[in-house]
C-alpha cells in the first residue's frame, strides 16, 4: 500500500507563510485525489482541500479558500499546500490523504500520512 509522507510543518508567526509537501511512496493512479486535513486539538479532523494530478480539479474549504493554495507536481510526484496570512486557528496537525473520488469527507480516505504540526504563534 502506498505510503504518504508530509513535510514542512513548524512554528510560524501570525499573518506569516509556510509550504507542506506531501510525497506518495510511489506513483498513484492517475485518477488519484490528493487531500489536506488538519485537526486542531480537542476537535474533529477537517477537510482543508483535495486535487487530482492533472491540477484541474481542486476544492478548498470555504473557509480557508483565498488564504490556502494546494498543488500537485506530477513530474515530482508530489502535492503541495501554499498556506499565507496564517492564524493562531490554524494551528493543528495536517495531514495528506488519498482517494480514489473527489470527497471533502474524513471517511472516504483510507490511506493517511502521519501529520505535520503546524504551530502559529508570537
Amino acid at each position: 500500500q502506498v505510503q504518504l509522507a508530509e513535510s514542512g510543518g513548524g512554528l510560524v508567526q501570525p499573518g506569516g507563510s509556510l509550504r507542506l509537501a506531501c510525497a506518495p511512496s510511489r506513483r498513484t493512479l492517475s485518477t488519484t485525489v490528493m487531500a489536506w486535513f488538519r485537526q486542531a486539538p480537542g476537535k474533529e479532523r477537517e477537510f482543508v482541500a483535495y486535487i487530482n494530478w492533472t491540477g484541474r480539479n481542486v476544492a478548498y474549504a470555504h473557509s480557508l479558500e483565498g488564504r490556502f493554495t494546494i498543488s500537485a507536481d506530477s513530474a515530482k510526484n508530489t502535492v503541495y499546500l501554499q498556506m499565507n496570512t496564517l492564524k493562531p486557528e490554524d494551528t493543528a496537525v495536517y495531514y495528506c490523504a488519498a482517494t480514489a473520488g473527489y470527497s471533502r469527507d474524513v471517511n472516504q480516505y483510507r490511506t493517511w500520512g502521519q501529520g505535520t504540526q503546524i504551530s502559529v504563534s508570537s
